[in-house]
């Protein structure tokens, strides 16, 4: 069988998290990893070995041996990070949230499709087990008509706090970070909103430290999301219909979660059942990928560019209610 060869751009504490699930798909082989100074890629190697080590991004997108690159710098950096690869002809798996705003979505989007070079989004969650379930649940009617969402995600950060908590500079705040796996919940189940309102509390910095988003459908249907660093939240999620209800406790995006169905009455609580693999769960997206190259395609038919773009549509909608600004919004006035 042939290897897929991955190189990881950015040596942090995520890219240390799909290293480690690299090992558990076949057909993956890391063979480089790079990082703007040798001796930290130096020491992510001693951790997840590759036979490549570069100082340097540039190096990497030029390493003939690499067929694909996982992007997993700060979303301040995924555009230029991103349009790098692309333009040396190397398929992107880019760590979400894909860019600052939809303006650089795009760019990046056309430039992959120009080339006819796969890009995807690693919304890691859409490809997990529990999604897939809850997924097949609500196609097979369970829950009726859906009329409600609800989902929550929150941590008080602790000491020493990193620098992309808050930083502007950084794409910082709760909503690229954490709050974007409320919307892409939602936003998988119900659809793009007909209204949205938001409120946040800002951080000294200016952006959300706690951010609080309702959206509205005509067909009546409602969904509100919470993301804070201020307070550590339950981060659970509920769907309502008007036949049931499905509930998905603590750390709904993970695959470590728990399905409890409420067929009819409230208190008719099941538990279903769904397959867990070890790991942290980011080899599922990784055999989604293999298998997307594998038949040549140049964008997801899972994640696809359209969801990405809407994603990064309704963020750039509720930062514009509630105030929050990036450097990279500059270019858009």
């Amino acid at each position: 069988m042939n290897k897929i060869r991955w190189g990881i751009l950015g040596c942090g504490r995520i890219a240390g998290k799909f290293a480690s699930d690299l090992l558990l798909v076949k057909d993956a082989e890391l063979v480089a990893v790079a990082s703007r100074s040798k001796e930290k890629a130096l020491e992510f190697a001693k951790k997840y070995p590759a036979p490549n080590i570069h100082g340097s991004y540039e190096e990497l997108v030029a390493d003939v041996e690499v067929d694909i690159i996982y992007v997993a710098t700060p979303h301040s950096h995924h555009h230029e990070h991103t349009l790098l690869c692309l333009k040396h002809n190397k398929a992107v798996l880019c760590e979400k949230a894909f860019a600052i705003n939809s303006r650089q979505a795009y760019e990046m989007i056309t430039e992959a499709r120009s080339r006819n070079i796969f890009l995807m989004e690693a919304l890691w969650s859409k490809f997990l087990p529990h999604y897939n379930m809850v997924k097949a649940m609500i196609s097979e009617g369970k829950l009726g008509k859906l009329m409600s969402m609800q989902a929550n995600f929150g941590f008080k950060p602790v000491d020493p706090i990193p620098q992309r908590i808050f930083d502007p500079a950084l794409g910082g705040g709760t909503l690229l970070d954490i709050g974007i796996y409320n919307i892409f919940f939602v936003h998988s189940f119900l659809g793009m909103p007909d209204e949205i309102q938001a409120f946040m509390k800002p951080a000294s910095t200016g952006v959300d430290e706690q951010l609080a988003v309702q959206f509205y459908y005509r067909n009546g249907a409602l969904a509100q999301m919470l993301s804070s660093f201020s307070s550590n939240l339950a981060t659970e999620a509920d769907i309502a219909g008007d036949a049931g209800r499905i509930r998905l406790l603590s750390r709904f995006y993970e695959p470590s979660t728990t399905i409890h169905y409420y067929p009819g009455k409230i208190d008719s609580l099941e538990a279903i059942p769904f397959s867990k693999e070890g790991g942290w769960g980011y080899q599922y997206q990784v055999r989604h990928v293999h298998e997307c190259l594998k038949q040549g395609l140049a964008e997801s038919p899972v994640m696809t560019h359209k969801d990405t773009l809407e994603l990064m549509e309704l963020m750039d909608r509720i930062r514009k209610i509630v105030g929050i600004h990036y450097n990279a919004d500059k270019l858009d006035r």
